[in-house]
């Protein structure tokens, strides 16, 4: 279930970082934008969790590698609240691990911590509308780098049974990193057509987002490392 929206339409993002400095940072920026503002922030994933248990959220701004509770648990927590908000993980390091497991914890996607202000605002919308916040090729590039080193979260997988054939043969094309123009050309659909395939896939797998699709592509072995 997601949160309710805000009654005047603004974003509101909740920030956890174990560093005050990079707080007040995020802070300024998102505070600056008229469509969105920080609603509350905590230092580490164990006040995050109790805090967005009573406050009114759409976006967590969440960094990985925190004391005490860290990103990837704080996210598999916030996921069972009865209004979840959507989590951006932000991480220092490319090709983070942590990052991975917290995709397969529910987070929308990740971010770099160095990431482009204008790139990180848009990538708050993004996640506010529904999407994913990171190109499928750069979660492919996590996976590729990661299967078979992690764990499944639950050790539970969305049967593909129900699919169809086109159906099956789109989620492959997502989970390589196709965008949905690029899937389009390559079945010679139009990308609405796309658009309401993966929709389908979604609908039938559970599955909350496109990153989510990757990771069962990979998961479910549509798709093979490096292949």
């Amino acid at each position: 279930m997601t949160t309710a929206p805000s009654e005047d339409g603004v974003i509101r993002v909740f920030l956890v970082d174990d560093q005050e400095l990079v707080r007040a940072g995020f802070t300024m920026l998102v505070d600056s934008q008229a469509d969105m503002r920080v609603v509350g922030q905590a230092g580490d994933g164990g006040q995050a969790v109790e805090l967005l248990s009573v406050t009114a959220c759409d976006v967590v701004l969440m960094d990985v590698r925190m004391p005490r509770l860290d990103g990837v648990e704080a996210t598999r927590q916030l996921q069972s609240l009865p209004s979840a908000p959507r989590v951006i993980v932000l991480t220092t390091f490319d090709l983070d691990e942590y990052a991975f497991a917290a995709i397969k914890a529910g987070a929308a996607g990740f971010l770099l911590k160095n990431t482009p202000p204008a790139d990180l605002l848009s990538a708050i919308r993004q996640v506010h509308s529904g999407d994913a916040v990171v190109s499928p090729s750069t979660t492919r590039r996590l996976l590729e780098h990661f299967a078979g080193q992690l764990p499944d979260a639950d050790g539970e997988r969305p049967d593909l049974a129900d699919l169809t054939a086109r159906e099956r043969e789109v989620l492959v094309e997502v989970a390589r990193g196709r965008s949905n123009g690029e899937i389009a050309e390559l079945f010679t659909l139009s990308e609405a057509t796309v658009k309401t395939h993966i929709g389908r896939i979604l609908a039938k797998t559970g599955l909350r987002d496109r990153v989510a699709l990757v990771v069962l592509g990979y998961e479910t072995g549509l798709v093979k490392p490096n292949g």
